[in-house]
């Protein structure tokens, strides 16, 4: 069975990053990666793996035409 492609969390939405890490150390060593690109992170242990969800608040929205 694979993991979930989003989760809710707190009423927010995450995206999993596609990857089964084998540690929790490595899996928020991953998480931290993506807070310094303004994600937030997301570290889920499922099936004796750890699954990084990640999520992007948008400060700014481009509307087209405009």
């Amino acid at each position: 069975m694979s993991p979930n492609l989003a989760m809710v969390s707190d009423g927010q939405k995450f995206l999993w990053d596609g990857q089964q890490y084998d540690s929790k150390e490595e899996a928020y060593q991953i998480g931290k990666s993506y807070q310094g690109d303004n994600f937030q992170t997301l570290v889920v242990e499922e099936n004796g793996k750890f699954l990084v969800y990640t999520r992007r608040i948008v400060k700014e929205a481009v509307v087209a035409g405009q």
